[in-house]
């Protein structure tokens, strides 16, 4: 007949580690043609969120032929290429899932 034990201990509650909170997403600058600017952050590797004009638009992952595309709010952002110098394309976005009229095209600083 075989037994197995375990022993367990346990830290004092001030001794113990916190989970780790979740890290902050890095936000990517992009200059635009017309003069205006956005900035990019990416939770998740399904989602974006987009500072436009002023107003924060939170995107979810769409697909694409190429880059990273994200939909939501009724816009539309495209990326293409990775750290300083990648581009950036704001559509509309229309009903029918597809993009609509270019509103910027920028480039990452």
């Amino acid at each position: 007949m075989l037994f197995i034990t375990a022993c367990a201990t346990s830290q004092p509650q001030d001794a113990q580690t916190a989970a780790p909170s979740p890290s902050t997403p890095v936000t990517y600058h992009y200059a635009c043609d017309s003069g205006e600017t956005i900035a990019a952050a990416y939770p998740t590797t399904d989602s974006a969120r987009v500072d436009y004009q002023n107003t924060t638009y939170s995107m979810q992952v769409a697909v694409s032929g190429s880059g990273a595309r994200y939909v939501g709010g009724g816009l539309e952002w495209w990326t293409k290429g990775s750290g300083s110098g990648s581009q950036g394309t704001l559509f509309q976005h229309n009903a029918d899932d597809t993009s609509g009229k270019r509103l910027e095209s920028c480039t990452a600083e």
